[in-house]
């Protein structure tokens, strides 16, 4: 076989921002700090910080493989580590801070981190695990040393700058195996202890290649990106890296997630480009209309982790801005399907492209998606069959880390996600349930999705989590479980006739269970799983 004759060069994270810093060293990287003042800086400055810390990091006896974990927000420090633990050869461990103190302690020591990292709004929880954080040899606040406290109860408490000031900016990135340990999320699952997905260079660059494309994020220097999804869930959606990539401006917000924060960054900072759950837009919106504010100069919203309802899209729609719906998981680094019309979609009607545009999407190149049956047989791609997603492909998981082989992958590959699909001839995926959230009455299946996306349309409803409770007749029967905008008002019987004509009848739920506020998980979807608890021995009225 003929081989080419092209240079062979690792992909590195540490070349991102290296690139970020030759080519686009004057673009601005803004964050709101814990402490509250805008910070702003370059991504010149970020990288001479970064090598500081790769030093210190050095000094502290981090070697290549060790972990070296955060408990952060998203900010300029935050980012700093990123690169400067990845780059060093070290891994980047990030935590959710959202769990409980139990999970964290749990995670931290099954990872092993030598260093621990931390925003000073996570110093009292630092204090009370730090006892049992068995690996953790160096705990360090980031902030400066005015912010720590006389008595923190963390032992050998440092600031992060006097830890970095102490060194010079005079490193060289290592050059290494591209497919090195890079970084570690834990997946926030409702049973059983988090598993961990261990991330590589290699595919930490490819996703960023691939969620950067056109019909993916759409990121370019002229790009002005606000993740709102958090730097410690999936890495902000790989965001960091893409924006060094690509010179994008970015936007951090801090911890700062309401409607009035994030309008402001909007703003003051002119953000083109944001993504996030659909509940942080859900707030925003709101915090919009009840003010008669723009939200210009957006023009793009990227939302995953839940499905996002056609009366959402058009609310953005109606500020200029186009929302587009994005699937993945953690497991997926986490980028997997991005929903964006073809050229062959133009001057459609407007119903159909609400249709079109309520699905997941098509795959970014680089990810390849099929769905089985309960027997693991391949099913048509013809938008009408649904069955179990598989998916795979260079940044796809191929085993949790420090776990044996659990059946999460098929016998030739692919990785088992635990959602039920459609997908049509086009590739375009829509999410139909969860395998364990799907409600089975009288032996046919109905989508919680679909149920809840529609009933969110109703202008009275904030939020609308669709569950399966039992029945004596029909196995299950849907109950829609609703939190009302505040001030808002809604019967039982005006939020099921509001499903007339939308579903097949026998899809209507049986009845609606009002509630102050429905339960999310760390990384906000919803618990379904307290849900069916709460209710699991709830009594149809008829």
């Amino acid at each position: 076989m003929l081989r080419g004759q092209m240079m062979n060069q690792p992909l590195l994270i540490s070349d991102l921002l290296r690139h970020a810093e030759t080519y686009h060293g004057d673009t601005e990287i803004v964050s709101r700090t814990v402490e509250g003042p805008i910070h702003r800086y370059t991504y010149r400055d970020a990288a001479r910080r970064a090598r500081q810390l790769a030093n210190a990091l050095s000094a502290l006896g981090v070697a290549a493989g060790d972990r070296v974990g955060t408990l952060a927000w998203n900010g300029y420090r935050h980012f700093e580590i990123y690169f400067a633990v990845s780059g060093h050869g070290a891994v980047c461990h990030t935590v959710n801070p959202r769990l409980f103190a139990e999970q964290i302690a749990w995670i931290i020591n099954h990872a092993e981190d030598r260093v621990l990292m931390f925003d000073a709004t996570f110093l009292p929880l630092v204090a009370q695990i730090a006892g049992q954080l068995a690996s953790v040899e160096h705990f360090v606040l980031l902030g400066d040393r005015a912010s720590l406290p006389a008595d923190s109860g963390v032992p050998n408490l440092v600031s992060y700058e006097d830890l970095i000031n102490s060194h010079s900016d005079a490193y060289r990135w290592p050059s290494f195996d591209e497919n090195t340990a890079s970084s570690l999320c834990y997946t926030s699952g409702t049973t059983g202890h988090p598993k961990g997905v261990l991330f590589s260079h290699r595919s930490t660059v490819l996703h960023a290649y691939g969620s950067a494309l056109p019909d993916s994020f759409d990121l370019s220097a002229r790009s002005v990106v606000m993740p709102v999804v958090p730097m410690f869930h999936v890495n902000a959606w790989g965001l960091p890296y893409s924006c060094a990539m690509n010179g994008c401006k970015l936007v951090l917000p801090g911890q700062k997630m309401d409607g009035a924060s994030l309008h402001q960054l909007i703003a003051e900072e002119g953000v083109t480009v944001t993504a996030g759950v659909p509940t942080v837009w859900m707030l925003l919106l709101q915090h919009c209309q009840s003010r008669q504010l723009s939200l210009a100069p957006l023009k793009r919203v990227i939302a995953g982790g839940s499905a996002v309802p056609e009366s959402m899209i058009e609310q953005l729609a109606e500020h200029g801005v186009e929302m587009r719906q994005l699937w993945g998981m953690t497991e997926v680094s986490p980028c997997g399907t991005t929903c964006t019309p073809k050229l062959k979609h133009q001057g459609m009607a407007r119903k159909d492209e609400l249709n079109l545009l309520t699905k997941q999407g098509r795959p970014i190149y680089g990810v390849d998606i099929r769905i089985v049956d309960d027997a693991g047989l391949p099913l048509p791609h013809d938008g009408v069959a649904f069955g179990n997603l598989q998916v795979k492909g260079p940044w796809v998981l191929s085993q949790y880390y420090r776990r044996e082989l659990d059946g999460s992958h098929s016998g030739d590959g692919w990785f088992n996600t635990g959602d039920v699909v459609t997908i049509d001839p086009d590739g375009y995926m829509r999410v139909t349930d969860r395998t364990k959230d799907v409600i089975k009455s009288g032996g046919e299946w109905i989508s919680s999705i679909e149920l809840e996306n529609i009933l969110v349309g109703h202008p009275a409803v904030a939020e609308a989590a669709a569950i399966g409770v039992p029945h004596p007749k029909w196995d299950e029967r849907p109950l829609m479980v609703v939190a009302l905008k505040p001030g808002a008002q809604a019967s039982r019987d005006e939020l099921l006739a509001f499903y007339d004509g939308k579903i097949a009848k026998w899809w209507t739920p049986d009845d609606v269970a009002f509630v102050d506020e429905l339960p999310h998980t760390a990384t906000g979807k919803l618990l379904k799983m307290k849900l069916r608890e709460q209710f699991r021995d709830y009594q149809w009225k008829s």
